[in-house]
C-alpha cells in the first residue's frame, strides 16, 4: 500500500511498482488518517509511508497502522534526511527508511526485503543512525539484557549493524540462513525488541558493538 499526499508521486510509484514481479499494490491513500483506515481494511503486507503529510504525520500513521495491523511492515519513503525523523520512525515500528531520490529498483528491493522480515535503511541514513547513537552511548558499559547474548549472537548482531542481510551473514559465518534467522529471533527476544534496527540501536547505545 502507498500513502503519500503528493498525488503525482503516489500514482507514479503505484504504477511502477505494479509492473514489478511479485509486488501487487492493494491500495493508495493521500494522508495519514485515510492511510490508517485503508490499512485496517485491506491488511497490506508492506506500507510505503511518507513522513510529511497533512491531518496525521507519517510517524503518527506508522504507530496507528502497526496497532491496527501488527503484521504490516512499514517503510518510510521521504525527502527528510533528518536523524530525528529516522529515530522516531524506528521507535514507531518502521522496518525501513528510504529517501525519495531512491530508484524504483531500490524501492522494489526494499519492499521485498522488508516483506521477508528484514530491515533496510538508505546507506546515507544508516551512517547517520550509527553516529547519532554513538554520541548517545553511555560513558560506561552497563550490565543488562544485552550481556546475556552469546558470542555467536554478538557476532551476528555486529554483522546486522553493518547492514548485511541474512544470506550475507550466513555466508560470512559459514552457517545456514535458517540458523541466522534463529539467532536474530533470539537476539530480539533476549533484548525484548521488535526489529533488527532496534536491536542495532540498542547494541550501539549499550556499547555491545565494537564500532570505530
Amino acid at each position: 500500500m502507498v500513502v503519500d499526499d503528493q498525488e503525482l508521486f503516489r500514482r507514479g510509484l503505484t504504477m511502477l511498482l505494479g509492473i514489478e514481479g511479485g509486488i501487487e499494490v492493494v491500495g493508495e491513500a493521500g494522508d495519514g488518517i485515510e492511510g490508517t483506515t485503508m490499512a485496517a481494511s485491506v491488511a497490506p503486507d508492506v506500507v510505503l509511508l511518507d513522513i510529511r503529510m497533512p491531518k496525521r504525520t507519517g510517524i503518527e500513521a506508522c504507530r496507528a497502522i502497526k496497532e491496527a495491523v501488527p503484521s504490516a511492515k512499514i517503510i518510510m519513503l521521504t525527502v527528510s534526511d533528518e536523524e530525528a525523523d529516522l529515530y522516531e520512525a524506528v521507535k514507531s515500528g518502521a522496518s525501513g527508511y528510504l529517501l525519495k531520490d531512491s530508484s524504483i529498483e531500490e524501492v522494489a528491493q526494499a519492499v521485498r526485503v522488508v516483506a521477508d522480515g528484514q530491515s533496510l535503511i538508505s546507506p546515507s541514513m544508516a551512517v547517520k543512525l550509527i553516529d547519532e547513537f554513538k554520541q548517545m552511548s553511555k560513558p560506561e558499559r552497563v550490565s543488562g539484557p544485552g550481556l546475556r547474548l552469546t558470542e555467536r549472537e554478538l557476532e551476528v548482531l555486529r554483522l546486522v549493524a553493518k547492514g548485511m542481510n541474512n544470506r550475507e551473514i550466513a555466508k560470512q559465518l559459514f552457517i545456514s540462513e535458517n540458523t541466522v534467522k534463529n539467532h536474530v529471533r533470539n537476539i530480539l527476544e533476549k533484548l525484548q525488541l521488535h526489529s533488527r534496527m532496534e536491536a542495532v540501536m540498542y547494541a550501539v547505545r549499550e556499547k555491545l558493538l565494537d564500532l570505530p
